[in-house]
């Protein structure tokens, strides 16, 4: 049985991950660099998965470039460690999950990105 997170719209949690990053004085558009660096979509990818109402199953699936760098996010969100989770789906959900929270909690975007080891590249 599917978890019922996959057939959820993106659309309907992406405006709670806006709200959350926001509350702590973040920005949708940091909201939007995380999610086109985790999944490769350009902005105008990004909004049209959003716009059609894509759930994440067919978000994540239709991920043109996934980055290789997300399997260097580690931790706890919602209690359990995002490394450690077995479902391929749920793990890219669980990665989204964590950078959102790192971006809430303050974190420095080069940080949240994985990108202070590889500046320079790409």
């Amino acid at each position: 049985m599917k978890h019922r997170i996959f057939t959820t719209r993106f659309a309907s949690v992406y405006p709670l991950y806006v709200a959350k990053a926001e509350r702590k004085g973040r920005t949708r558009a940091e909201v939007d660099e995380i999610i086109r660096w985790l999944t490769g979509f350009s902005q105008a990818e990004l909004e049209a998965r959003i716009a059609e109402g894509a759930d994440f199953e067919t978000f994540f699936a239709q991920a043109p470039r996934p980055n290789p760098a997300r399997a260097e996010i580690k931790g706890l969100i919602c209690g359990v460690r995002v490394e450690e989770v077995a479902e391929p789906l749920m793990r890219e959900i669980r990665y989204l999950d964590k950078l959102i929270d790192e971006l809430a909690r303050g974190k420095a975007m080069a940080k949240i990105l994985r990108t202070a080891q590889d500046a320079g590249r790409g």
